[in-house]
């Protein structure tokens, strides 16, 4: 046998899963958004994004998803930095910290934040016994960001993270010997081999941040409408074609989004700038 046929048969339990578990759903997302209950082929289905309601919805996603997505590589590029440069290693106690929440059930940490952010909650009263304004974010675009930044902050943290830990610190170190002071270092050598991580990470903030519908749910109290949320309702009410064709517009953006990044998502790290 030769190594081709090897191989083959190897990734042949992978090529199943693709096609039972991602070709063929997005195969019946494009059938049902692209008829109506019938079976008829429609455009309306798309179209209706152009609706004043669902084209709010669609634009305050992007905006917030947008929003998190930032203040998530904000915190996290520090944060990859400083574990480096303790030399903890990936199994260090630290890192063992930041995937400690990925463990816990979603739903619950939302309900947690929404316990803590609520009013009277548990921050109002701990603010009140320090004779300080109530913090009243709760049911607003702040507190879904802040549910978000909460939630999906590990997802941009580690891959910067694992990509930091493999630049070679003789390679820094050439730099400091050249003359460069840590900033010019940061930004001619550090964060362009870092490139790979960050685009990662964003895909990986930006995706379940787009399409959440639980976050804004619980801590948005229901009265902010993402384009999840009107998804989420569409199913619930048995209409899967408006549902799907909902869905497919918001495809193109996660498409764009991980077009705009993949030339940097490379193993082998970003071009020197």
């Amino acid at each position: 046998m030769n190594k081709r046929v090897k191989n083959s048969i190897y990734a042949s339990p992978y090529v199943v899963w693709i096609i039972a578990f991602i070709i063929i759903p997005l195969l019946f997302i494009a059938y049902y958004g692209f008829t109506d209950g019938e079976g008829n082929f429609t455009m309306e289905n798309v179209a209706a994004i152009t609706q004043p309601m669902y084209y709010k919805a669609l634009w305050l996603s992007v905006e917030l998803s947008v929003l998190s997505t930032l203040i998530c590589l904000l915190l996290a590029y520090p944060l990859a930095l400083i574990l480096r440069n303790m030399h903890i290693g990936s199994k260090g106690f630290i890192v063992f910290i930041f995937i400690l929440p990925m463990w816990m059930n979603f739903l619950l940490r939302t309900y947690a934040w929404q316990a803590i952010l609520d009013v009277n909650g548990v921050l109002d009263q701990l603010l009140a016994a320090l004779n300080l304004p109530a913090f009243n974010i709760i049911n607003t675009p702040a507190a879904i960001v802040f549910g978000m930044v909460y939630d999906f902050l590990p997802f941009m943290v580690l891959p910067i993270y694992n990509v930091l830990i493999k630049i070679d610190d003789n390679t820094i170190n050439a730099a400091r010997d050249l003359g460069a002071d840590y900033f010019t270092t940061l930004r001619k050598i550090i964060i362009p081999l870092s490139l790979p991580g960050i685009a990662s990470g964003i895909i990986m903030v930006f995706v379940p941040a787009l399409t959440t519908f639980v976050i804004s749910d619980i801590l948005g109290g229901g009265k902010l409408l993402l384009i999840g949320n009107i998804i989420e309702n569409k199913v619930k009410a048995d209409n899967l074609n408006m549902a799907a064709g909902l869905s497919l517009i918001l495809m193109i953006f996660i498409v764009l989004n991980m077009m705009f990044t993949a030339k940097y998502d490379k193993s082998e790290g970003g071009n020197m700038l």
